[in-house]
Protein backbone atom coordinates (compact mmCIF):
# COMPACT_ATOMS: atom_id res chain seq x y z
CA UNK A 1 0.00 0.00 0.00
CA UNK A 2 1.29 3.45 -0.97
CA UNK A 3 0.28 6.14 1.53
CA UNK A 4 0.58 9.93 1.20
CA UNK A 5 0.38 12.14 4.31
CA UNK A 6 -1.16 15.60 4.50
CA UNK A 7 -0.22 17.20 7.84
CA UNK A 8 -1.15 20.41 9.63
CA UNK A 9 2.16 22.01 10.63
CA UNK A 10 0.77 24.11 13.50
CA UNK A 11 2.29 22.94 16.79
CA UNK A 12 3.83 19.49 17.15
CA UNK A 13 0.85 17.22 17.81
CA UNK A 14 -0.23 16.35 14.27
CA UNK A 15 3.37 16.09 13.08
CA UNK A 16 4.31 13.62 15.81
CA UNK A 17 1.16 11.62 15.04
CA UNK A 18 2.31 11.43 11.41
CA UNK A 19 5.74 10.19 12.53
CA UNK A 20 4.06 7.53 14.66
CA UNK A 21 1.78 6.27 11.89
CA UNK A 22 4.75 6.20 9.51
CA UNK A 23 6.50 3.87 11.97
CA UNK A 24 3.43 1.58 12.05
CA UNK A 25 3.15 1.49 8.25
CA UNK A 26 6.85 0.78 7.80
CA UNK A 27 6.70 -2.13 10.26
CA UNK A 28 3.69 -3.52 8.37
CA UNK A 29 5.58 -3.38 5.06
CA UNK A 30 3.72 -0.44 3.50
CA UNK A 31 5.26 2.61 1.82
CA UNK A 32 4.83 6.22 2.93
CA UNK A 33 5.42 8.12 -0.30
CA UNK A 34 5.78 11.54 1.29
CA UNK A 35 4.16 14.28 3.34
CA UNK A 36 2.56 17.56 2.32
CA UNK A 37 2.97 19.84 5.37
CA UNK A 38 0.96 23.02 5.88
CA UNK A 39 3.26 26.00 6.51
CA UNK A 40 3.09 29.80 6.64
CA UNK A 41 5.58 32.53 5.78
CA UNK A 42 6.52 32.72 9.47
CA UNK A 43 6.41 28.97 10.25
CA UNK A 44 8.20 26.36 8.16
CA UNK A 45 8.50 22.62 8.63
CA UNK A 46 9.89 22.02 12.16
CA UNK A 47 13.35 20.47 12.35
CA UNK A 48 12.22 17.61 14.59
CA UNK A 49 9.93 16.44 11.77
CA UNK A 50 12.20 17.05 8.78
CA UNK A 51 15.12 15.33 10.53
CA UNK A 52 13.07 12.24 11.44
CA UNK A 53 10.56 11.69 8.63
CA UNK A 54 12.24 9.42 6.08
CA UNK A 55 10.12 10.16 2.98
CA UNK A 56 9.98 13.34 0.87
CA UNK A 57 8.50 16.45 2.52
CA UNK A 58 6.69 19.13 0.48
CA UNK A 59 5.78 22.40 2.24
CA UNK A 60 2.41 23.85 1.19
CA UNK A 61 1.06 27.24 2.23
CA UNK A 62 -1.86 26.98 4.66
CA UNK A 63 -3.26 29.93 6.68
CA UNK A 64 -2.32 29.41 10.31
CA UNK A 65 -3.82 30.42 13.63
CA UNK A 66 -3.19 33.95 14.92
CA UNK A 67 -2.10 34.40 18.55
CA UNK A 68 -1.51 37.48 20.67
CA UNK A 69 2.28 37.75 20.83
CA UNK A 70 2.20 38.99 24.43
CA UNK A 71 -0.28 36.63 26.05
CA UNK A 72 -0.24 33.70 23.57
CA UNK A 73 -4.04 34.03 23.48
CA UNK A 74 -5.72 32.58 20.39
CA UNK A 75 -7.53 35.30 18.40
CA UNK A 76 -10.35 33.66 16.36
CA UNK A 77 -11.51 36.85 14.60
CA UNK A 78 -8.02 37.78 13.40
CA UNK A 79 -7.47 34.16 12.38
CA UNK A 80 -10.57 34.35 10.15
CA UNK A 81 -9.52 37.68 8.62
CA UNK A 82 -6.05 36.28 8.00
CA UNK A 83 -7.52 33.32 6.10
CA UNK A 84 -9.80 35.56 4.01
CA UNK A 85 -6.89 37.78 2.97
CA UNK A 86 -5.02 34.73 1.71
CA UNK A 87 -7.79 33.15 -0.40
CA UNK A 88 -5.77 33.43 -3.68
CA UNK A 89 -2.78 31.72 -2.08
CA UNK A 90 -5.09 29.12 -0.55
CA UNK A 91 -6.52 28.26 -3.98
CA UNK A 92 -3.02 27.79 -5.38
CA UNK A 93 -2.29 25.44 -2.49
CA UNK A 94 -5.38 23.35 -3.27
CA UNK A 95 -4.23 23.00 -6.87
CA UNK A 96 -0.77 22.02 -5.61
CA UNK A 97 -2.24 19.27 -3.43
CA UNK A 98 -4.36 18.03 -6.33
CA UNK A 99 -1.33 17.90 -8.67
CA UNK A 100 0.77 16.08 -6.10
CA UNK A 101 -1.87 13.40 -5.61
CA UNK A 102 -2.27 12.98 -9.37
CA UNK A 103 1.48 12.74 -10.01
CA UNK A 104 2.34 10.34 -7.17
CA UNK A 105 -0.81 8.16 -7.32
CA UNK A 106 -0.94 6.92 -3.71
CA UNK A 107 -3.48 4.25 -2.78
CA UNK A 108 -4.75 6.38 0.10
CA UNK A 109 -4.23 9.88 1.51
CA UNK A 110 -4.05 10.25 5.31
CA UNK A 111 -4.94 13.76 6.44
CA UNK A 112 -3.79 14.89 9.89
CA UNK A 113 -6.25 17.77 10.42
CA UNK A 114 -5.04 19.94 7.54
CA UNK A 115 -7.87 22.02 6.07
CA UNK A 116 -6.24 21.88 2.64
CA UNK A 117 -7.24 18.21 2.54
CA UNK A 118 -10.95 18.71 3.06
CA UNK A 119 -11.14 21.72 0.72
CA UNK A 120 -9.19 19.93 -2.02
CA UNK A 121 -11.51 16.94 -1.86
CA UNK A 122 -14.63 19.13 -1.76
CA UNK A 123 -13.68 21.40 -4.66
CA UNK A 124 -11.25 19.46 -6.86
CA UNK A 125 -12.30 15.82 -6.30
CA UNK A 126 -9.05 13.81 -6.28
CA UNK A 127 -9.73 10.20 -7.24
CA UNK A 128 -7.88 8.73 -4.25
CA UNK A 129 -9.63 7.82 -0.95
CA UNK A 130 -8.81 9.95 2.08
CA UNK A 131 -8.81 9.00 5.77
CA UNK A 132 -8.64 11.76 8.40
CA UNK A 133 -6.96 11.35 11.80
CA UNK A 134 -7.16 13.75 14.76
CA UNK A 135 -8.37 13.98 18.34
CA UNK A 136 -10.55 16.90 17.22
CA UNK A 137 -12.99 14.52 15.49
CA UNK A 138 -14.16 13.49 18.95
CA UNK A 139 -16.19 16.72 18.73
CA UNK A 140 -18.69 14.74 16.62
CA UNK A 141 -19.11 12.06 19.29
CA UNK A 142 -22.14 12.35 21.63
CA UNK A 143 -20.04 11.56 24.73
CA UNK A 144 -17.50 14.32 24.11
CA UNK A 145 -17.83 17.06 26.73
CA UNK A 146 -17.21 20.72 25.91
CA UNK A 147 -17.12 23.96 27.93
CA UNK A 148 -20.56 25.34 28.68
CA UNK A 149 -21.78 28.73 27.52
CA UNK A 150 -19.38 29.12 24.58
CA UNK A 151 -21.78 28.59 21.67
CA UNK A 152 -19.86 30.70 19.13
CA UNK A 153 -16.50 29.07 19.84
CA UNK A 154 -18.11 25.61 19.78
CA UNK A 155 -19.69 26.20 16.37
CA UNK A 156 -16.50 27.72 14.95
CA UNK A 157 -14.47 24.76 16.22
CA UNK A 158 -16.88 22.22 14.73
CA UNK A 159 -17.02 24.09 11.41
CA UNK A 160 -13.24 24.25 11.16
CA UNK A 161 -13.03 20.56 12.03
CA UNK A 162 -15.69 19.68 9.46
CA UNK A 163 -13.79 21.57 6.74
CA UNK A 164 -10.71 19.40 7.30
CA UNK A 165 -12.58 16.15 6.54
CA UNK A 166 -14.90 16.88 3.61
CA UNK A 167 -14.82 13.91 1.25
CA UNK A 168 -13.10 11.55 3.71
CA UNK A 169 -13.96 7.84 3.74
CA UNK A 170 -13.52 7.65 7.52
CA UNK A 171 -12.70 9.89 10.45
CA UNK A 172 -10.39 8.28 12.99
CA UNK A 173 -10.88 10.11 16.28
CA UNK A 174 -7.94 9.71 18.66
CA UNK A 175 -9.29 9.19 22.16
CA UNK A 176 -7.91 8.86 25.68
CA UNK A 177 -10.01 5.69 26.08
CA UNK A 178 -12.26 3.33 24.16
CA UNK A 179 -15.61 4.72 23.03
CA UNK A 180 -18.36 3.42 20.77
CA UNK A 181 -17.99 4.16 17.04
CA UNK A 182 -20.49 6.46 15.33
CA UNK A 183 -21.15 4.99 11.85
CA UNK A 184 -23.60 7.77 10.91
CA UNK A 185 -20.75 10.26 11.32
CA UNK A 186 -18.20 8.03 9.52
CA UNK A 187 -16.48 8.12 12.92
CA UNK A 188 -14.30 5.37 14.39
CA UNK A 189 -12.64 5.75 17.78
CA UNK A 190 -8.96 4.78 17.87
CA UNK A 191 -6.09 5.00 20.41
CA UNK A 192 -3.56 7.84 20.47
CA UNK A 193 -0.55 7.75 18.16
CA UNK A 194 2.66 7.93 20.22
CA UNK A 195 6.25 7.95 19.08
CA UNK A 196 8.38 4.89 19.77
CA UNK A 197 10.70 7.17 21.76
CA UNK A 198 7.92 7.51 24.34
CA UNK A 199 6.93 3.84 24.48
CA UNK A 200 10.55 2.77 24.94
CA UNK A 201 11.06 4.87 28.08
CA UNK A 202 11.15 3.23 31.51
CA UNK A 203 9.28 5.55 33.91
CA UNK A 204 10.25 5.89 37.55
CA UNK A 205 8.60 7.81 40.39
CA UNK A 206 10.35 11.09 41.14
CA UNK A 207 9.82 14.09 43.40
CA UNK A 208 9.94 16.95 40.90
CA UNK A 209 7.07 18.54 38.98
CA UNK A 210 7.67 19.06 35.26
CA UNK A 211 6.24 22.21 33.64
CA UNK A 212 6.13 22.96 29.92
CA UNK A 213 6.01 26.75 29.60
CA UNK A 214 4.60 28.14 26.35
CA UNK A 215 2.75 31.18 27.68
CA UNK A 216 4.92 34.07 28.91
CA UNK A 217 2.49 34.71 31.75
CA UNK A 218 2.88 31.15 32.98
CA UNK A 219 6.47 31.89 34.04
CA UNK A 220 5.14 34.49 36.46
CA UNK A 221 2.67 31.91 37.81
CA UNK A 222 5.46 29.39 38.32
CA UNK A 223 7.50 31.95 40.28
CA UNK A 224 4.47 32.77 42.43
CA UNK A 225 3.73 29.10 43.11
CA UNK A 226 7.39 28.48 43.86
CA UNK A 227 7.44 31.25 46.47
CA UNK A 228 4.38 29.72 48.13
CA UNK A 229 5.77 26.18 48.09
CA UNK A 230 9.59 26.37 47.85
CA UNK A 231 9.75 22.80 49.17
CA UNK A 232 8.31 21.41 45.89
CA UNK A 233 11.00 20.91 43.20
CA UNK A 234 10.00 22.20 39.75
CA UNK A 235 11.71 21.72 36.38
CA UNK A 236 10.38 24.09 33.73
CA UNK A 237 11.06 23.81 30.01
CA UNK A 238 10.83 27.37 28.80
CA UNK A 239 11.08 28.75 25.24
CA UNK A 240 12.87 31.85 26.54
CA UNK A 241 15.82 29.89 28.00
CA UNK A 242 18.96 29.94 25.84
CA UNK A 243 21.17 27.62 27.92
CA UNK A 244 20.50 23.94 28.66
CA UNK A 245 19.91 24.54 32.37
CA UNK A 246 19.13 27.84 34.12
CA UNK A 247 19.24 27.25 37.86
CA UNK A 248 17.06 29.72 39.80
CA UNK A 249 17.58 28.11 43.21
CA UNK A 250 17.76 24.69 44.83
CA UNK A 251 14.21 23.67 43.85
CA UNK A 252 13.52 25.61 40.62
CA UNK A 253 15.39 25.13 37.36
CA UNK A 254 14.46 26.23 33.84
CA UNK A 255 15.62 24.27 30.79
CA UNK A 256 15.87 25.13 27.11
CA UNK A 257 13.26 23.44 24.89
CA UNK A 258 14.60 20.03 23.87
CA UNK A 259 12.22 17.22 22.90
CA UNK A 260 14.39 14.30 23.99
CA UNK A 261 15.38 15.88 27.32
CA UNK A 262 11.78 16.81 28.01
CA UNK A 263 10.69 13.17 27.60
CA UNK A 264 13.57 12.03 29.82
CA UNK A 265 12.45 14.45 32.54
CA UNK A 266 8.84 13.33 32.10
CA UNK A 267 9.82 9.70 32.64
CA UNK A 268 11.23 10.51 36.10
CA UNK A 269 8.95 13.32 37.35
CA UNK A 270 6.05 13.15 39.82
CA UNK A 271 3.51 14.99 37.64
CA UNK A 272 3.31 17.19 34.54
CA UNK A 273 2.01 20.74 34.20
CA UNK A 274 1.22 21.58 30.58
CA UNK A 275 -1.18 23.22 28.19
CA UNK A 276 -4.05 20.93 27.21
CA UNK A 277 -2.54 19.73 23.95
CA UNK A 278 -3.69 16.17 23.33
CA UNK A 279 -0.26 14.79 22.45
CA UNK A 280 1.63 15.88 25.57
CA UNK A 281 -1.17 14.73 27.91
CA UNK A 282 -1.18 11.30 26.22
CA UNK A 283 2.59 11.00 26.63
CA UNK A 284 2.20 11.75 30.34
CA UNK A 285 -0.65 9.21 30.64
CA UNK A 286 1.41 6.48 28.96
CA UNK A 287 4.27 7.11 31.39
CA UNK A 288 1.92 7.12 34.38
CA UNK A 289 2.32 10.82 35.16
CA UNK A 290 -0.79 12.79 36.24
CA UNK A 291 -1.21 16.06 34.35
CA UNK A 292 -2.43 19.50 35.34
CA UNK A 293 -3.97 20.67 32.04
CA UNK A 294 -4.09 24.45 31.53
CA UNK A 295 -5.73 25.45 28.20
CA UNK A 296 -4.33 28.47 26.39
CA UNK A 297 -6.67 31.48 26.67
CA UNK A 298 -9.50 31.43 24.09
CA UNK A 299 -8.30 28.05 22.80
CA UNK A 300 -11.60 26.19 22.71
CA UNK A 301 -10.05 22.95 21.45
CA UNK A 302 -7.64 22.79 24.40
CA UNK A 303 -10.48 23.59 26.80
CA UNK A 304 -12.31 20.55 25.41
CA UNK A 305 -9.17 18.42 25.76
CA UNK A 306 -8.80 19.39 29.42
CA UNK A 307 -12.40 18.42 30.21
CA UNK A 308 -12.08 15.15 28.28
CA UNK A 309 -8.75 14.34 29.93
CA UNK A 310 -10.22 14.88 33.37
CA UNK A 311 -13.17 12.64 32.45
CA UNK A 312 -10.74 9.90 31.39
CA UNK A 313 -8.83 10.23 34.66
CA UNK A 314 -5.47 11.25 33.19
CA UNK A 315 -5.25 14.45 35.20
CA UNK A 316 -6.92 17.63 36.42
CA UNK A 317 -8.20 20.56 34.35
CA UNK A 318 -7.42 24.08 35.53
CA UNK A 319 -7.75 27.60 34.17
CA UNK A 320 -4.42 28.63 35.76
CA UNK A 321 -1.20 27.34 37.29
CA UNK A 322 -2.65 26.07 40.57
CA UNK A 323 -0.03 24.11 42.48
CA UNK A 324 -2.36 23.43 45.40
CA UNK A 325 -4.98 21.92 43.07
CA UNK A 326 -2.40 19.57 41.57
CA UNK A 327 -0.87 18.53 44.90
CA UNK A 328 -4.32 17.85 46.37
CA UNK A 329 -5.21 15.77 43.31
CA UNK A 330 -2.13 13.53 43.31
CA UNK A 331 -3.18 11.25 46.22
CA UNK A 332 -6.52 10.70 44.47
CA UNK A 333 -5.04 9.81 41.09
CA UNK A 334 -5.80 6.23 40.05
CA UNK A 335 -2.58 4.52 38.93
CA UNK A 336 -4.60 1.93 37.01
CA UNK A 337 -5.57 4.63 34.50
CA UNK A 338 -2.08 4.39 33.00
CA UNK A 339 -2.34 0.60 32.70
CA UNK A 340 -5.70 0.91 30.98
CA UNK A 341 -4.30 3.64 28.72
CA UNK A 342 -1.38 1.42 27.70
CA UNK A 343 -3.72 -1.49 26.93
CA UNK A 344 -5.90 0.79 24.79
CA UNK A 345 -2.81 2.17 23.01
CA UNK A 346 -1.72 -1.39 22.23
CA UNK A 347 -4.78 -1.93 20.02
CA UNK A 348 -3.79 0.91 17.70
CA UNK A 349 -1.49 -1.02 15.36
CA UNK A 350 -4.31 -3.25 14.09
CA UNK A 351 -7.03 -0.58 14.15
CA UNK A 352 -5.07 1.87 11.99
CA UNK A 353 -4.06 -0.76 9.44
CA UNK A 354 -7.64 -2.03 9.27
CA UNK A 355 -8.92 1.50 8.60
CA UNK A 356 -6.52 2.05 5.71
CA UNK A 357 -7.37 -1.34 4.24
CA UNK A 358 -11.07 -0.45 4.37
CA UNK A 359 -10.37 2.86 2.64
CA UNK A 360 -8.64 1.18 -0.29
CA UNK A 361 -11.44 -1.35 -0.77
CA UNK A 362 -13.66 -0.28 -3.71
CA UNK A 363 -17.19 0.69 -2.73
CA UNK A 364 -20.37 1.36 -4.74
CA UNK A 365 -20.72 4.85 -6.13
CA UNK A 366 -23.13 7.18 -4.34
CA UNK A 367 -26.29 8.05 -6.27
CA UNK A 368 -26.61 11.44 -4.63
CA UNK A 369 -23.45 13.07 -5.92
CA UNK A 370 -20.60 14.44 -3.85
CA UNK A 371 -22.19 17.70 -2.75
CA UNK A 372 -25.58 16.10 -2.16
CA UNK A 373 -23.97 13.57 0.15
CA UNK A 374 -22.00 16.27 1.97
CA UNK A 375 -25.02 18.51 2.42
CA UNK A 376 -27.09 15.69 3.87
CA UNK A 377 -24.21 14.79 6.17
CA UNK A 378 -23.75 18.38 7.37
CA UNK A 379 -27.46 18.67 8.06
CA UNK A 380 -27.39 15.49 10.15
CA UNK A 381 -24.44 16.79 12.20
Amino acid sequence: MRVLFLVQGEGRGHLTQALSLAQILTIAGHEVTGALVGVTAERGVPAFFSETFTAAITPVFSPGLVYNTGTNELQPFKTTLHAIRHIPSLWRSLKQVQRHIKEHQPDVVVNFYEMLGGLTYALLHPGVPMVCIAHQYMAFHPNFQCPKGQWFYRQAFKLNTRLTCLGARELLALSFDKQADEPAQRLRIVPPLLRQEVTQLKPVTGNSLLAYVTQPGLTVDIQKAHRQRPDVPIDGFHAGVTVPDQVIDETLTYHAIDGKRFLAFMARCKAVITTAGFESVCEAAYLGKPALMIPQPNHYEQACNAIDGERAGVGKASARFDLTLLLDYLPQHDAQVSEQFRAWYGQGYFLFLAALNRATTPRPKSTGGFFGTRVRHLLRS
